[in-house]
């Protein structure tokens, strides 16, 4: 990569400050996954871009699932993943991986490496403080103990940040009668952005966002409006797995969120290029309007 000269670099920088100042002291939630996460390389850069959020001002909270660690830890204790609808089928035997997976080494491993780029995180799942309530996802197919988000308790989120910790938050709920559910970590996110009434959503995912064509990687639509949703859903704009991320992207900004954005997380620095540059790099959602910092 060609390196940028010192006017570059002070141009950048220069780009960045009205962003960091319309971006201070607001909450950032940022769903994670995909290669991002698999990545060592891309694992420490959405890190390292995480504390330098939170260090000019910004307060992010990241929520993550972990979908290959999950499916690794199956396959050496030799219980086959299964998949309907691309939510995992989770028996008895699967959600005790999956409480272990999640809220234990990933969740684990993620605080150490935000720790060592100079951040102060702090681990959380769904089930601590009751968190994240839940109750059984019905559907045509029963998919065991999966969940879906029926109220949020933010008061631990809260006083983490108050705290000056970053939030690294695991997607498990738990029920009225103390069941723990499996739930998917993109609905989950945009439960929690909306119960926080965050500034933004960004969920990183392994597309460059919501693609006019999806043969070409560049024609990405960089803004959509909730009213256009159903249009491009009828037009086949927004296909398969897709629908249900831009679902949770709409009812993320109708419950509050003034922006929520579907960033590809394979690209470095993505995040600090979507939130700090005039150019953006992904798609987003909004009500309708000019969005004042995006």
């Amino acid at each position: 990569m060609e390196k940028l000269t010192y006017a570059e670099q002070a141009q950048v920088l220069s780009e960045a400050l009205p962003y960091i100042r319309a971006y201070n002291q607001k909450i950032v939630v940022v769903k994670y996954g995909g290669n991002a996460m698999v990545s060592p390389t891309l694992k420490q850069t959405v890190m390292g871009d995480l504390v330098l959020l939170s260090l000019v001002g910004i307060r992010p909270v990241l929520v993550h699932g972990g979908g290959p660690e999950i499916s690794a830890a199956l396959k050496q204790m030799g219980i086959e993943s299964r998949f309907v609808g691309g939510l995992r089928y989770t028996d008895e035997a699967t959600l005790r991986v999956v409480q272990m997976v999640l809220s234990g080494r990933t969740n684990k491993d993620l605080v150490n490496l935000l720790g060592q780029q100079g951040g102060r995180a702090l681990g959380l799942c769904g089930i601590d403080g009751r968190m994240l309530q839940a109750k059984k996802l019905e559907g045509p197919e029963d998919l065991g103990y999966v969940g879906q988000v029926t109220g949020v308790d933010t008061k631990l989120i809260h006083n983490a940040l108050k705290m000056g910790y970053l939030p690294v938050i695991a997607t498990l709920g738990v029920g009225e009668d103390g069941t723990v559910y499996n739930i998917n970590a993109d609905s989950a996110a945009a439960s929690i952005a909306a119960a926080l009434k965050a500034e933004d959503l960004i969920s990183m995912t392994d597309v460059r966002g919501l693609l006019s064509n999806p043969e070409e990687e560049d024609s990405v639509i960089p803004v959509v409006e909730l009213a256009e949703v159903p249009g491009l859903i009828q037009r086949g704009i927004i296909t398969g797995g897709m629908i249900p991320k831009v679902n949770c992207c709409v009812d993320a900004v109708k419950g509050g969120v003034q922006r929520a954005f579907i960033i590809d997380g394979r690209i470095p620095h993505s995040i600090l290029i979507e939130l700090m540059t005039d150019a953006g790099i992904g798609t987003m959602f909004l009500k309708g309007g000019t969005a004042a910092c995006a």
